[in-house]
């Protein structure tokens, strides 16, 4: 009806846009770099334990790459990854429209993701990484353990993406 009323106009993509249509443009850009609500359940249940971090914060200043929750004095980072932009083996499901430019957009994430667990933990830092998926209060579990010390393997809370070795 909207249509039938003029109150809706197709725009033309904008220029240099990678987005398909005005629509899936739209739609990422209203996409959350930070906050998101696996985050914000995460460190609710995490707050709740007593524990104490920082949001979206570099555990290496010199990188430029920021953990979604950071414990600085147990040298622990976490990141609370999305199914689609991290290639859940799970949840993923391959892009109908510019599907080259959004496989090669998650693989070059993996590969950041990769890059960042070697370079923090030859750094000394544990790196706990959670889906959006995941049940937040075994999330948290997983997360307090390490960062109360109970964990002593690193590799515990790691999640596997195809292709890429962690």
């Amino acid at each position: 009806m909207a249509w039938e009323k003029g109150l809706l106009t197709e725009e033309p993509p904008t220029e240099g846009s990678w987005a398909s249509s005005p629509a899936v443009r739209a739609a990422m850009r209203a996409n959350r770099s930070k906050d998101t609500r696996p985050e914000l359940r995460l460190r609710s249940l995490l707050h709740k334990q007593g524990l104490r971090y920082r949001v979206a914060a570099r555990p290496l200043p010199e990188l430029r790459r920021t953990a979604d929750v950071l414990f600085p004095k147990p040298k622990v980072a976490v990141f609370v990854d999305g199914c689609y932009w991290h290639g859940c083996p799970e949840h993923l499901r391959e892009s109908r429209k510019n599907a080259e430019f959004w496989r090669s957009k998650i693989e070059g994430n993996q590969a950041r993701d990769a890059e960042t667990d070697r370079l923090l933990r030859e750094a000394g830092w544990t790196v706990v990484r959670v889906w959006e998926h995941e049940d937040p209060d075994a999330a948290a579990a997983r997360v307090i353990s390490t960062v109360r010390g109970q964990s002593t393997d690193q590799h515990e809370s790691e999640h596997t993406v195809p292709g890429v070795t962690r």
